[in-house]
């Protein structure tokens, strides 16, 4: 009788770890939105092209004012507690006119602290630093997808 209550607690901490290892890499949807929001503090969202996204500086999921308007399939992931975000999207007719800080030098920022099933590994050594917003981003291009993140730090220009 008193192996019942063992059963049942190693049940659920299986459960809770299954969970907890699959959350991340489930699709976005309700559930997983309301969980991730609240264990991992982050949040994401599928826009189909740059109108459909904010565009305000500091309001939650806003495009970087450097995404071109023709700009499709968007991702966002970021932090609900900060400012970290990691985004990804393609290009459209008009091309990416380059990362650049053209004033001010850009700050070292330590890595992506957010990750995403569609987030690719080793951009590191590709990525440019972008700072014409209010945060600083790390950049890489390849062919018509742009993958970019910032750790929330200010861009030079930020005043």
């Amino acid at each position: 009788m008193k192996r019942r209550p063992l059963a049942i607690a190693a049940g659920t901490v299986g459960v809770l770890a299954t969970v907890a290892f699959a959350l991340p890499n489930l699709p976005p949807n309700p559930v997983t939105d309301s969980v991730n929001d609240t264990l991992f503090e982050e949040k994401s969202r599928h826009f189909v092209t740059a109108a459909d996204a904010p565009r305000q500086e500091k309001r939650a999921f806003a495009l970087p004012a450097w995404i071109p308007a023709d700009a499709t399939d968007i991702r966002i992931r970021e932090r609900s507690s900060g400012k970290a975000r990691v985004i990804r999207f393609t290009l459209g007719a008009t091309p990416l006119d380059g990362p650049q800080c053209s004033s001010g030098t850009p700050k070292r920022q330590t890595g992506p602290k957010l990750g995403a099933t569609w987030w690719p590994r080793g951009t590191r050594a590709e990525e440019r630093p972008e700072c014409r917003d209010f945060y600083q981003y790390q950049v890489t291009v390849r062919g018509k997808r742009v993958y970019a993140w910032t750790d929330g730090t200010p861009s030079p220009t930020a005043g």
